[in-house]
Formats: structure tokens, C-alpha cells, sequence
């Protein structure tokens, strides 16, 4: 029994740890089942007690309380720098040939590597609208020869 008591304080312990260094909520109901786990073994329950402690336990407060903490404290979405440029207006500066995988726009001061996505080819110099953000390469969309448009950074 002394043996389980010490396993049970170990994993408390780490779980506590886990949580601190994280504050996700993620191993907190692993330490609170932990703790029950260890009272049931302080109190002479069998290991297989124990761990049904434990899992029912860990398993009914992440089921019940994950839920009103995550209302509670909303994870808020906050765009990165790239998801800000969509809709933004960018200049060809090398001719978009997706066939030929190649094509560049300045955005922002930024060259950055383009492609259509209706596969059209696009003449340097042209005006064109952010779409998407893939990996590195921005998705366009021709057709904009109004300049007034244009983001006054290009």
C-alpha cells in the first residue's frame, strides 16, 4: 500500500506541475483524480479501487467542468499579421503563371510568391486582391485595374 501512496503523490504532483507551466486547464483534473486516487490508498483501498477512483474522478470533473470554465474564459481569436492582409489589393511585380510556378505581388512592402486561384495568368504590373494565405504563397483574384484601391504601402 505505502508503495501506491507514493505513485499517487508522484502523479498528484506532475499533474500540478503540468498545469502550472501550462494553464490550459489540461492536467488539472488528472491531479484532482490523483488526489482521490491517494485518499482511497491512504484509506486501504485496493489498487484496482484506486484506479477506478481515478478515472471517475479525473473523468466526471473534466466532463463537467471543461465545459462551464471554457464559457467562462473565452479563448479569444486574434489575427496573425499575414490573416491581415487578406482583402488587401497587392502589384504584380512577376507575371503569375501558375502552369509555371511562378509569379510574385508586393503587399505591404512585401514580395511575397502568388498564384491564382481560377489558374488565369496575370501580366506584371496588374492589380489583384488577397484572397487566401497558403504555407508562404498568396492566393489572388485579378480584375481590380482600379488603383484608387491600391494599399498606399505597395
Amino acid at each position: 500500500m505505502t508503495g501506491m501512496i507514493i505513485v499517487w503523490i508522484v502523479v498528484f504532483v506532475a499533474a500540478l506541475i503540468v498545469e502550472a507551466a501550462s494553464f490550459a486547464l489540461v492536467s488539472i483534473w488528472f491531479a484532482a483524480g490523483a488526489l482521490g486516487a491517494l485518499i482511497a490508498a491512504s484509506l486501504g483501498a485496493s489498487v484496482t479501487v484506486q484506479l477506478i477512483v481515478f478515472a471517475i474522478l479525473a473523468g466526471l470533473l473534466l466532463l463537467f467542468t471543461r465545459p462551464l470554465l471554457k464559457k467562462l474564459f473565452p479563448h479569444k481569436f486574434i489575427p496573425t499579421n499575414s490573416e491581415l492582409e487578406i482583402g488587401k489589393t497587392a502589384v504584380v511585380i512577376e507575371a503569375i503563371d501558375n502552369a509555371a510556378g511562378k509569379g510574385r505581388v508586393r503587399l505591404g512592402g512585401v514580395d511575397w510568391s502568388a498564384v491564382t486561384e481560377s489558374g488565369e495568368n496575370i501580366p506584371e504590373g496588374e492589380i489583384v486582391k488577397v484572397k487566401e494565405i497558403r504555407s508562404t504563397k498568396l492566393i489572388v483574384e485579378a480584375g481590380l485595374s482600379d488603383t484608387k484601391n491600391l494599399n498606399k504601402e505597395n
